[in-house]
């Protein structure tokens, strides 16, 4: 069981350079966890794969199901109070330390791709490459 930030769930299910990656962080431990603000984040990249023209409504629709079938009863509400304090505490946006959060709560490893909560939360946090090896 592991908590994912959003841009390892849009690797996995969108196709690009990391998406091997992702796919092999999903081979090793496929519970994956997330806050519910994943859903807003995740739906927020399938728009600017939209805008952007990589994306066309029909496979971004295909996409949002299959995150969703992904994800079903795998994400959690977070408490204003733990995420005010680790931001207050980290400098990090309150976005990031949802995720940050729920991995403290649950005691399991919050593999990311960012590298500002790699950084600032190390003894939780990894890379996608350092949960693989």
């Amino acid at each position: 069981m592991i908590v994912v930030d959003t841009n390892v769930i849009v690797f996995l299910l969108i196709q690009g350079d990391q998406t091997a990656l992702a796919e092999k962080v999903l081979r090793k431990d496929s519970h994956w966890l997330a806050p519910k603000l994943w859903r807003s984040e995740f739906s927020n990249a399938l728009v600017l794969g939209l805008r952007g023209s990589s994306l066309r409504l029909e496979q971004a629709l295909e996409i949002a199901g299959k995150a969703e079938f992904l994800m079903r009863g795998r994400d959690f509400q977070i408490r204003a109070a733990p995420v005010l304090k680790l931001a207050e505490h980290s400098g990090c946006i309150a976005y990031d330390c949802e995720f940050v959060c729920l991995a403290q709560e649950l005691g399991v490893p919050l593999v990311t791709a960012d590298e500002e909560i790699l950084t600032k939360f190390g003894s939780i946090a990894l890379s996608m490459e350092n949960f693989c090896s």
